[in-house]
This record gives structure tokens, C-alpha cells and sequence, in this order.
């Protein structure tokens, strides 16, 4: 019987520039006191549209056909933030894991094309922005 094959686990990507609680630990994994969720993970400014921003987990350029799904946040005008789990393709957001205090939950979410730089991400990010602030809207009014 043939072993299962496993996809290659992707590269993530780090902000250098963030605090870590530990010397020995990078800052996604030792997050200091009070800071959010994903913190050590890097926004990527090119995605900010009326305060809403992506934040890359895994890497996202570098496949020659694109990369077809990731780990990414995003984060609210407010701060707050949530993960998204996004992948190539046309279906309904879905809920991976409900909201909890410090994270408006995690979400299964749609990107219409691979993403091969900056521009595409930004394309993905802007197309999916306005089924977020819905998303985020019942989430604050069911919290309410």
C-alpha cells in the first residue's frame, strides 16, 4: 500500500519588528502581556482599505501558479481581529471557530484567484472586505 502524501507545510511569515515575552521565542508564539491575537504575524499595508487590513500568516508569493490558500487575520478599524483561512474558490463564508474574547472568530473564506504578489492580494482582500463588515456588524450586534 502506497503512504499517504502530505503537502508540503508553507512557509510562514514573521514580523521581525515584534516584541517577544521570551529571548528564546519568536513574538507569535510568546505574545506579550495585553498584545492582540496574532500578534508577531506582519499587516500588510497594501491591503488597508477604510481601516480594515490583512495580516499575512503563511506565505503567499513565491508559487509560480499562485498560492491557492493560506492562514491570514484581519483586522477591524476598531483593532479587533479575526483569523481567516482562505482558499481559491466560490462558497459561503464559513465559522471555524466561534467568537471568543479577543477574536471575532475564525473563518473559512473565498479568495476568486490565486495570489501571486501584493496586487493580487489586495484584489482578494478588497473583493471579500465587504462580506467581512457584514460578518463583523452581526457579530458586534449579537454581542451587543
Amino acid at each position: 500500500m502506497a503512504e499517504p502524501q502530505v503537502p508540503d507545510g508553507k512557509p510562514l511569515l514573521t514580523d521581525i519588528d515584534a516584541e517577544s515575552a521570551s529571548a528564546e521565542l519568536p513574538a507569535f508564539l510568546a505574545r506579550p502581556p495585553g498584545a492582540p491575537v496574532y500578534h508577531g504575524f506582519p499587516l500588510v499595508e497594501e491591503t488597508r482599505t477604510d481601516g480594515w487590513c490583512f495580516g499575512a500568516i503563511t506565505d503567499f508569493e513565491g508559487e509560480s501558479d499562485g498560492c491557492e490558500c493560506g492562514d491570514g487575520f484581519v483586522v477591524a478599524p476598531d483593532g479587533s481581529r479575526a483569523g481567516l483561512i482562505w482558499s481559491v474558490g466560490d462558497f459561503p463564508i464559513e465559522e471555524v471557530l466561534p467568537p471568543e474574547p479577543g477574536r471575532w472568530g475564525v473563518w473559512a473564506v473565498p479568495f476568486p484567484k490565486p495570489i501571486r504578489n501584493v496586487a493580487d492580494l489586495v484584489e482578494c482582500f478588497r473583493y471579500l472586505l465587504p462580506e467581512l463588515r457584514r460578518l463583523y456588524a452581526k457579530i458586534v450586534e449579537s454581542a451587543g
